[in-house]
């Protein structure tokens, strides 16, 4: 990794787009740029296009849940520049109603990942005109990636052999999830008796 050419790097994105990022850190030899959500397209069509960055090949976008901030959400790009060899991490800091520019005006492998962001934590991005789920169900009940989702999720899936067709019902647990007890199937198998056991109940070896 070129260090030195990130540095410069960071030092130009900073002076061009002074209004558009909050920050800029350079730590353990990547670039992460924290953006203004409202300036996205502007931060990212200028990475795209300036000539000392040329990312023009949009990798992913993925979110993050921190419940304790006051805007949990983070939304993070990747971008790749392959004549450059340089990649840049771009993230926004979001609330958990906010709303974020749709970037599919720029990269259109962009609709795919912000549907699956929208799914998994719930980010709406305006602009995007298919904004589906695309990894769960249509009728899933929230998103599964947010920290204060259940693990049981808030129904379950099943084949009814009699109305010939699959039905959603409510989770319904024996126990209480994280109520741990031996005893319950839940539990998996119950151990196999230790040769001195056997011998303490037979009276025999």
């Amino acid at each position: 990794m070129d260090f030195e050419a990130l540095n410069e790097l960071k030092d130009h994105i900073g002076l061009s787009l002074e209004q558009e990022i909050a920050e800029a850190v350079l730590e353990n030899g990547e670039l992460s740029l924290v953006a203004v959500p409202e300036h996205v397209v502007r931060v990212l069509k200028f990475l795209r296009d300036d000539a000392r960055c040329a990312f023009t090949v949009l990798v992913d976008i993925c979110g993050v849940d921190y419940p304790e901030r006051k805007r949990r959400l983070e939304v993070v790009y990747h971008l790749l520049s392959m004549t450059q060899n340089l990649r840049v991490r771009v993230k926004l800091r979001v609330a958990e109603d906010g709303i974020v520019p749709s970037v599919t005006g720029l990269f259109a492998s962009a609709m795919w990942y912000e549907r699956e962001t929208y799914d998994l934590l719930g980010v709406i991005f305006a602009g995007n005109d298919d904004l589906r789920r695309i990894l769960t169900d249509y009728g899933f009940e929230g998103h599964p990636l947010r920290k204060d989702f259940p693990l049981t999720g808030f129904n379950e899936v099943r084949y009814d052999d009699e109305q010939k067709r699959v039905i959603y019902e409510p989770v319904e647990l024996v126990q209480e999830f994280r109520s741990f007890d031996a005893l319950s199937p839940w539990e998996g198998e119950q151990p196999v008796p230790t040769l001195e056991a056997q011998t303490d109940q037979n009276g025999e070896a």
